[in-house]
């Protein structure tokens, strides 16, 4: 439902009764941020449509790596928050994104590195005692993500060592795409890969275009995930061309079958 993050929230139920899907990922951000009432008018929206969903952590000014602990304890209560809202929904995953590089990371040379470690582990924990499952996302360059390529990964779950085994990898092929490694992250971590976001680009920017808007070959990526064993979730996450890129995807696995 990014597509509609501009909307009023009551334009996304009234989207939520029409769409022709079986599953929808709500954006607990903006104008949509989660509370009790949206929650409960949510959970009636699904069960009547008999839909499956996941849910977005707030992404807006949100750095889990951040080096002021005042900043970073209001990132993480708005981040628990969502938790917390998120988990009365019964979701598959909540997604969320890495920590982003401090400004004075050379200074204080792996300090972000480590609390993006800790805030996760945090994160992990506060999603263990709602019984929620969370998944965390890669990111593109050129932003100043600790996160964004299949080595910062690597070394990222050697680090988290056993509770690594708690947090599964949401695979954004727009932003592997501009990083040029969406098959490197589905040959090294099939077995983490549970989610999936859609959208195009022409490997330049983030810019969220509709399925075969950009240069992505989706033939060849569909039959990577074939390939793979994936059965979990493949989220359209375009800004434009929503039915279009619906209805190419639906080919799209047609034709990776045959």
């Amino acid at each position: 439902m990014l597509f509609c993050l501009n909307e009023p929230f009551t334009a996304l139920m009234k989207r939520l009764g029409k769409v022709e899907v079986e599953h929808v990922e709500i954006v607990d951000e903006g104008i949509h941020a989660l509370n009790d009432r949206r929650v409960s008018l949510l959970k009636k929206a699904i069960k009547a449509r008999d839909l499956s969903l996941t849910v977005h952590a707030p992404f807006a000014d949100i750095n889990i790596a951040s080096t002021s602990l005042f900043i970073r304890r209001a990132i993480i209560k708005r981040l628990e928050k969502s938790i917390v809202l998120s988990a009365q929904l019964n979701p598959k995953y909540w997604v969320f994104h890495p920590g982003i590089q401090s400004a004075v990371g050379d200074e204080y040379p792996g300090l972000d590195w480590k609390i993006n470690l800790d805030s996760v582990r945090r994160l992990l924990k506060v999603a263990g005692q709602h019984g929620l499952k969370i998944s965390i996302e890669n990111v593109p360059d050129p932003f100043p993500f600790l996160l964004k390529k299949v080595d910062d990964f690597e070394k990222f779950y050697e680090a988290l060592g056993e509770e690594g085994s708690n947090l599964s990898l949401t695979l954004d092929v727009g932003h592997s795409n501009i990083n040029g490694q969406t098959y490197d992250f589905l040959d090294r971590f099939s077995d983490k890969i549970v989610h999936a976001h859609l959208h195009d680009n022409l490997g330049d920017r983030d810019s969220h275009l509709g399925i075969g808007f950009g240069n992505i070959d989706w033939l060849r990526l569909i039959k990577a995930f074939k390939k793979i064993n994936y059965d979990g979730v493949l989220i359209v996450e375009s800004k434009k061309n929503i039915e279009e890129s619906l209805k190419m995807l639906e080919n799209l696995v047609k034709r990776a079958q045959v």
